[in-house]
């Protein structure tokens, strides 16, 4: 019974580790280039905004307005807002810790820092964001294979520049090449396992309003990182012309990916 479930799951896991791919992406960015982190930070905040008041908070008003059809805007808000405090708490409980075998040079050592624990706190919300979009792909690919391989090319290319906004801080505050694809590779890896979760629930009921009210949560969660940590440093290691056209230009390529997929 297991075997019609393997295609379904392998889908999944490929679409998860999509964000491999972007972690390897970064690479190509000289380290000590502080305008080239600036851009690279500013194109991270705008996948993460764009995704999040799109694609994300338009999911969980769909599922939720199945349940809830007359209110289900106003409990999209609440987990918005949950995200949001969830956001604020991590933040409050991330120690400040500077381990000393990542800095290769006391230079910018604050920015090294705080764009390290950006990219930490970058990698928990993104990976959180791709749990339910493995449930999502896994049971869309068990019940129709076609439609659960376009679900899968869109996810997997979502997570192309997911993975380049984890990697990025990581791989310019670090200098570690192995570091920035771990975070990268385990911020895809929790695709699998909401597939494997879904393999479970695969015949029981699915608390589909949940799954909404967490996709809200991750929304609040994405826009708070953008905000609060990514834009703020993406100024401080260039300028604000550079963290705009960064910006813009993580929007435009996260929008184009979806037009060329609509």
């Amino acid at each position: 019974m297991l075997e019609k479930y393997q295609i379904p799951f392998l889908m999944t896991f490929i679409a998860g580790l999509a964000t491999l791919i972007g972690g390897f992406i970064t690479f190509i960015m000289k380290r000590d280039n502080m305008k080239s982190i600036s851009l690279g930070l500013g194109f991270s905040a705008g996948v993460m905004i764009f995704l999040s008041f799109t694609e994300i908070l338009g999911e969980a008003k769909e599922l939720l307005q199945n349940y809830f059809p007359n209110n289900f805007a106003w409990i999209a808000f609440g987990g918005f807002l949950a995200g949001i405090l969830i956001a604020i708490i991590i933040d409050i409980f991330i120690p400040d810790h500077i381990d000393s075998d990542y800095l290769t040079s006391p230079e910018h050592c604050a920015h090294k820092h705080k764009i390290q624990r950006a990219g930490f706190v970058t990698a928990i919300a993104i990976a959180i964001h791709n749990f339910p979009e493995g449930l999502a792909t896994f049971l869309v690919s068990s019940q129709d294979i076609a439609l659960g391989a376009s679900v899968a090319l869109a996810i997997a290319l979502h997570n192309i520049p997911e993975g380049i906004a984890v990697a990025i801080p990581i791989y310019h505050a670090t200098g570690k090449k192995r570091i920035a694809l771990w975070y990268s590779f385990w911020t895809g890896l929790t695709e699998p396992i909401g597939a494997l979760i879904g393999l479970f629930l695969i015949q029981l009921f699915m608390p589909q309003m949940f799954v909404g009210f967490l996709l809200a949560a991750v929304a609040g969660i994405m826009v708070y990182i953008s905000f609060d940590t990514l834009l703020p440093l993406s100024h401080e290691c260039g300028d604000w012309h550079s963290a705009v056209r960064g910006l813009i230009s993580g929007v435009v390529v996260i929008y184009l990916s979806l037009l060329l997929l609509g």
